[in-house]
């Protein structure tokens, strides 16, 4: 009789000399866990979109108007301009500058976050059992705890 290698039953004669022989039983148990694998992954990305804006403004420049006017005489002048040393006066002349400013302001804030979702699922697998069948010749009395008695 032949058997394959992944039968489990296993048949073994009792010593002729009467002494008891040991047989191992043994069956499968199922073990069911899960693993976390990365099946992909989430990426944010930003673009920039550019904007050209104009705006129109307004800017003034101060001109200087000369009036010549006569004196008759010099020291009733009040001496508020000053009066260099060659005779020639000194008059402070102003002008706007514009000035942009450009500031990076917080418009919203993305938060991204990743969940866990649980499914159930059917496992199913064949298990194989040992069972042990103890076959006595002749008049020997086998005396065994777990076989049931009929």
């Amino acid at each position: 009789m032949s058997r394959r290698p992944d039968d489990l039953s296993d048949e073994r004669d009792l010593r002729r000399d009467g002494s008891a022989a040991e047989v191992v039983r043994s069956e499968e148990q199922l073990r069911v866990g899960t693993t976390t694998e990365q099946i992909g992954a989430v990426r944010a990305r930003k673009h920039v979109d550019v904007e050209h804006v104009s705006e129109r403004v307004e800017r003034g420049t101060e001109h200087a108007e000369m009036d010549r006017l006569d004196v008759a005489d010099g020291e009733t002048d009040s001496g508020q301009v000053e009066t260099l040393p060659d005779g020639s006066l000194s008059i402070p002349v102003f002008e706007e500058q514009i000035v942009v400013t450009k500031r990076l302001v917080v418009r919203e804030r993305v938060i991204v976050r990743k969940h866990t979702v649980f499914e159930e699922h059917v496992v199913t697998a064949d298990l194989k059992r040992e069972r042990l069948e103890i076959e006595a010749e002749g008049d020997v009395v086998v005396d065994d705890p777990g076989q049931v008695r009929r």
